[in-house]
This record gives structure tokens, sequence and C-alpha cells, in this order.
């Protein structure tokens, strides 16, 4: 019942104009924060941590507009899934940077994106899935009954879905040797001996190595993209840019680097609400940690 109800909310929200998706995401936002205090701690604490904002009065507003940001996220997802792919596609408003994805699919080597949880992720692969095959990792979620509207959604143009598990990653290093595509979300915390600490706005994080191993063995080229949410549900402006990795060097370190350098482009769109310095279980917590001082706001 539970599950017939979802997808049949699903459906009529996907109906819905953007703009009034994200007007109601703006208010999911707020009411979640206010009514989940572990939610709203760690906003706080992760976005102080950045030190983004220069005084308190920036942090404050900057605070605001990522909630009304973090509920958009959530409710946009009825109308990326929910709509055609090529309603969904026809609301990306330019790609800057697509000259970088020419020449790497020239290249023929093929092509690692790394989009972090920044502005409305979920429209990067299908957006990219109508110029090659990618293949995208993912975790499925906790609702099994979930996963089915998740893959509909997400499974369109060239898009294939791999578990986050052994045979997922064997997909991913398939794809590159066929001079495919694949996508991945960097700064989501992988599980034990998938990773190692590394600062992320100062502060260890555990970090997937499994990015470096891939663009090692395959030559492939990186880039980082993430989609820009416009106001008033204009639509998105996918942002492209090419991390050319040094492989004699610590490369969780240069991709956390990167990431921070985006984020700062576009901070209230991140979601600090992910708890990306959790410790994993039976992982070692990191040697030193100097968190900011955080703050009830």
């Amino acid at each position: 019942m539970t599950a017939f109800l979802f997808k049949s909310l699903f459906r009529l929200l996907a109906m819905l104009p953007l703009s009034a998706l994200h007007h109601l995401g703006g208010l999911l936002g707020r009411l979640t924060y206010a009514a989940s205090s572990v939610y709203a701690a760690r906003t706080r604490e992760n976005l102080r941590q950045s030190g983004l904002a220069d005084n308190e009065s920036e942090y404050v507003q900057l605070l605001s507009t990522t909630i009304a940001e973090s509920g958009k996220s959530i409710a946009e997802l009825a109308w990326i899934w929910g709509r055609s792919y090529a309603d969904v596609l026809g609301k990306v408003q330019q790609c800057v940077g697509l000259e970088h994805i020419e020449t790497a699919q020239a290249r023929g080597r093929g092509i690692i994106f790394l989009t972090p949880h920044l502005g409305c992720f979920e429209i990067s692969a299908l957006y990219a899935a109508q110029r090659m095959p990618i293949t995208v990792l993912y975790r499925p979620p906790k609702l099994s009954w979930l996963e089915g509207v998740m893959r509909a959604g997400r499974e369109r143009g060239q898009v294939r879905l791999a578990k986050a598990d052994i045979s997922g990653v064997r997909l991913l290093y398939k794809a590159l040797k066929r001079g495919e595509a694949i996508g991945l979300l960097p700064d989501q915390v992988p599980s034990r001996g998938e990773g190692e600490w590394t600062d992320f706005f100062r502060r260890p994080a555990y970090t997937m190595t499994l990015v470096g191993r891939l663009a090692e063995s395959s030559g492939a080229t990186v880039l980082i993209a993430y989609s820009e949410r416009l106001p008033r549900g204009q639509g998105y402006v996918i942002h492209v840019a090419p991390l050319a990795l040094d492989l004699a060097a610590p490369i969780s370190r240069q991709i956390n680097a990167a990431l921070e350098q985006v984020i700062r482009a576009c901070p209230a769109q991140y979601l600090w609400s992910y708890n990306r310095y959790k410790i994993p279980r039976g992982v070692a917590a990191p040697t030193h940690h100097s968190p900011l001082p955080t703050s009830s706001t």
C-alpha cells in the first residue's frame, strides 16, 4: 500500500511545473530543517566547517538559502524521474565546457565524469547519455520498492546503472575499455578498504580511491560536472571542467581540492546535510580533526 501511494503521489507531482515543485521544495527544506535536529545540526556544522562565509551575516544568509535548495533537490526528483526524457533535456539551458566532452570523446580513451552532491546531480548523466553510453555507479535505496522508480527515472538515453559492489566496479572498467563514459559521486563516503582519509574543507573525510585506480588503468579523461539549478524553475546550466590528475601524487587530495573549487562557485546548492565526515564501520578514525566551532543558528 505504501509503495502504491508513493508512486501515485510521484506521478501527480511530476505533472506540476518545475517552478511549482521548486517552490514546494523550498518549503519542504525548511520544514525538514525545523523537524529534524540531527539534519539541522549536520547542515549547520558542515556549512560552517567549510569556511565559505566571510562573516556571521553571510553565514546566516547562506544557511537559509542552503536549506531551501536542499528541499528543491528532493522535490525536483518527481519531475526529473517522472517527465519524458525530452522534457528533462529541454530544461538544460546551457552546457558550459561542452568542448571538454567533445575533446575527450575524440581522444577515445573513455571519460570519467565526477559529479558531486551539487545542484541537480540527477540530470548530469541524463544529459551526457544523449551523446554517449554512460555507466553510473549507484547504491540501491534501503526501500526495495523505491528502486524500480529510481531505475526507471535514471536508465534513459544511454544510461546504464551499476551497483556499488565488485560486479558494478567491473562494469565500470569494461565501459572505459570500450571507450565509453562512467559516472561517479566522488564525495560519497565509501566502505571500509575502499577509501582513505583526505582533507575536505580542512577536515578529514574518508574519500574513495576508486577514481585513481580507474584513471590509472584506463588512461581515461577525468571531467568534473555539475548542474546548477536556475531560479524560478527556469531549468539548469551544466558546468564541465577537466581535471588533469598527477598520478604520482595523492589523487584523492587532488579530487577533493577540485571539488572544493566547484562548490565555492555554487555553495548554496551543495548538499551540506550529507554526512560527509562520517566514519564508516570498521574504519579507524582519522588522526587529526580540527573542526570550527558550531553555532545554533
